[in-house]
């Protein structure tokens, strides 16, 4: 089972802090992201809760180059919703 595959499983189920965990773990491990994995972490940060991380997933996207990216950017906006 992939990184982006359980990221996306934990934030599709409501446990966004599990997602977070396991993203932050993923990057400790030198495995960098790519946009879908991006856009499960960055729904996993839709609560008011989740913002201040959302802020710095999106800091990184846009650190790596991702932020031109159609469907990073509409779960950017449903984010910040």
């Amino acid at each position: 089972v992939s990184w982006t595959a359980m990221i996306a499983a934990y934030s599709q189920h409501g446990c966004a802090e599990e997602a977070l965990q396991l993203f932050h773990q993923m990057r400790l491990e030198g495995v960098m992201p790519d946009e879908i994995t991006f856009v499960s972490i960055l729904s996993a940060c839709g609560s008011p809760e989740g913002l201040a991380e959302g802020r710095q997933m999106h800091a990184y996207i846009v650190c790596s180059g991702l932020e031109s990216d159609v469907v990073i950017g509409n779960a950017l906006v449903s984010m910040y919703g």
